[in-house]
């Protein structure tokens, strides 16, 4: 059939490289510009940037020695919140995941040239849709997390970050000493190499594409969600926050010297929740 008589879809089958890279980079803007609207809190995300290396004193002052009580959470308060984390970590984890479904969508290419698979572009979103639903898991977890703290008083309402010296050091000693665990180096280096994981775990199908998807992201979860943990110490909503562990995710996956990156990251957090108890 002679290219001009192709349809438009037909045209975009043609180039899946193209529409998946542009898929993945609207849906992470998209994210993005969710948080920056505040994620349906009412209130922008640039209105609760701070920057302090010890943010459990900002929640301090604003407590001013005042016993704060935590408001109620309506159903719709929780929908709100759970699509906050989630939306989040699209936004934070799709920019890192990006080389794994790019290989994939690769593979995918490779086996519908040798007809083993239907042409088309639906294995390689079944394969993210795996992947993001692994982070809607965790994001379900987050927020019941959140929840409890608010409810025990440890993290403020309105900052969402944590208001104690405790919580703020157990979280980033936590996360530092992760950064050194066998289980987070397994995890990492799946990670950081999306070939082997594909040559090991390949499995056909939609259905076989959403499981890789679903398997690639527990090993994501497992590597970074320590990490997000953070967010609880700067505050879930705090635009560098988000920022800064998202560069550092990314670093890990994708620089030449990730798993150093860890490991000089893992002291540094250490270091931090010593200096944290110690102020």
């Amino acid at each position: 059939m002679p290219v001009e008589q192709l349809s438009f879809t037909e045209k975009l089958l043609r180039r899946d490289r193209l529409v998946v890279v542009g898929g993945l980079a609207l849906i992470s803007a998209l994210a993005w510009l969710y948080i920056l609207a505040g994620a349906g809190t009412g209130m922008p995300a640039w209105h609760m940037i701070s920057l302090s290396l010890f943010p459990h004193r900002l929640g301090e002052m604003a407590m001013g020695g005042m016993v704060m009580h935590p408001g109620a959470w309506s159903p719709a308060y929780w929908v709100i919140m759970l699509l906050m984390w989630w939306i989040m970590m699209v936004a934070m984890m799709t920019p890192s995941a990006a080389p794994m479904i790019l290989l994939y969508a690769r593979a995918t290419r490779h086996a519908q040239a040798g007809g083993q698979m239907q042409p088309g572009i639906a294995s390689t979103a079944a394969f993210a849709g795996g992947y993001l639903l692994v982070w809607l898991g965790f994001s379900i977890a987050a927020t019941l997390v959140m929840w409890l703290l608010e409810r025990e008083g440890v993290l403020s309402a309105t900052h969402m970050a944590s208001t104690g010296a405790w919580l703020s050091a157990a979280l980033l000693i936590a996360a530092g000493l992760y950064q050194f665990s066998p289980l987070k180096n397994v995890c990492l280096r799946v990670c950081r190499a999306p070939a082997e994981f594909l040559s090991r775990h390949w499995r056909p199908g939609a259905s076989g594409a959403v499981r890789m998807g679903l398997e690639h992201g527990a090993y994501c979860v497992g590597c970074c969600w320590v990490l997000m943990a953070l967010l609880f110490v700067g505050g879930v909503m705090n635009l560098l926050w988000i920022a800064i562990l998202a560069v550092l995710v990314l670093a890990e996956k994708l620089a030449p010297a990730g798993h150093w990156i860890s490991r000089v990251s893992g002291a540094v957090l250490i270091a931090w929740g010593v200096a944290t108890l110690a102020i």
